[in-house]
């Protein structure tokens, strides 16, 4: 199964010229979403699953939506479960449904446009995905040890000095950073102009100090250096003067992040993670934190709340009774003279111990 950007993702909708086929209609469709204003990043998604999906029923011989039926859909889906990536490794859940979630749509818009008497995908079953914290996130000291990483000394240095800046103050997405342009900058209010982020929505968001303050260094500094002319207005250019694409960009970041030796992964997202949890461990309220990322909805920024462990942390020291005010009790002590028990206890610290090497 192809994965979006790669070369199988160019391959046409479905096979021969059937204005009833899947080829044709789904085209129809991926039109009608334009038209609605859907965001070319997610008709993109949408025509690499819906691609995967009609290849997958015409190497069944089913050439047109018509044909397909509910128990056609679940064997997909079971097909779907029981995929393995080039790793071994099988599809997340998550992803899964993100494969048939397209898929569903398409049934659903067929009979709006009475071009199928019945949705076979109406009562589709969806697996459940499942809400994953966030892998890794940086601490303050963490964050900036990989910010002192660029070499400030030179122009492409000071420029990725900026970027990561930018993106640890603001938890902006990366696409949002790419298109940043100059008059998005508003260094006396300090704010950032989001313009047409995630789902094309605006918005006004603030840039500390010191950010801007990097910023405008680069700008002043480095940026002439690098610019063409003429001068889209791009804040970030890489070395030849042109805007960055998202893959480079990521691997940038992930270079700075792998040179801090912080014991760690990530790339743009980390910086957007360790922003928002930092925030809120700060003692900002949750739906400031959901105004800054641009979340729609809370329950998305909720996840924060489970990732800053810190404030329950604390939390805990001060109302769970069992502190330890004391030396730490032996094995002994703990059982209360029970010898069998003291030694169970022993063999588990010494497990314990055996892990954490």
């Amino acid at each position: 199964m192809p994965r979006k950007g790669q070369r199988g993702a160019h391959r046409p909708l479905g096979a021969g010229d059937d204005p009833q086929g899947f080829a044709a209609l789904a085209e129809s469709y991926l039109e009608a979403l334009r038209v609605r204003n859907y965001s070319e990043a997610t008709i993109a998604s949408r025509e690499h699953h819906l691609r995967e999906f009609i290849h997958w029923a015409e190497e069944r011989g089913l050439t047109r939506p018509t044909e397909v039926t509910k128990p056609t859909l679940e064997r997909y889906q079971r097909f779907l479960f029981h995929y393995r990536k080039k790793n071994g490794q099988p599809l997340s859940f998550r992803s899964q449904h993100g494969c048939l979630v397209p898929v569903r749509a398409l049934f659903k818009w067929l009979c709006r446009q009475n071009l199928l008497l019945a949705n076979p995908a109406a009562d589709l079953d969806l697996p459940r995905a499942e809400k994953r914290l966030p892998r890794h996130v940086l601490t303050a000291a963490e964050a900036e040890r990989v910010l002192a990483q660029p070499d400030v000394s030179n122009a492409l240095g000071l420029r990725d000095r900026a970027i990561l800046e930018t993106f640890y103050s603001t938890g902006m997405r990366r696409m949002e950073l790419l298109g940043l342009k100059l008059y998005d900058l508003d260094a006396e209010r300090g704010t950032i102009f989001v313009r047409q982020g995630k789902g094309k929505k605006d918005r006004m968001i603030p840039m500390g100090e010191r950010a801007f303050a990097w910023v405008r260094r680069y700008l002043e500094e480095a940026r002439p250096q690098l610019a063409l002319t003429p001068d889209d207005g791009t804040v970030f250019l890489t070395n030849v003067g042109l805007a960055f694409e998202a893959n480079r960009l990521t691997q940038l970041v992930r270079d700075y992040v792998d040179r801090a030796q912080i014991g760690k992964t990530g790339s743009c997202h980390l910086f957007r993670h360790t922003c928002a949890t930092l925030m809120l461990e700060n003692g900002a309220d949750i739906r400031f934190i959901q105004q800054q990322l641009g979340h729609e909805k809370l329950e998305t920024t909720q996840i924060y709340a489970q990732v800053s462990i810190r404030m329950l942390k604390e939390v805990h020291t001060r109302t769970h009774p069992a502190r330890l005010t004391l030396a730490a009790p032996d094995a002994a002590q703990l059982a209360g003279g029970n010898e069998e028990l003291a030694a169970e206890l022993a063999e588990e610290e010494a497990e314990l111990a055996d892990e954490r090497g």
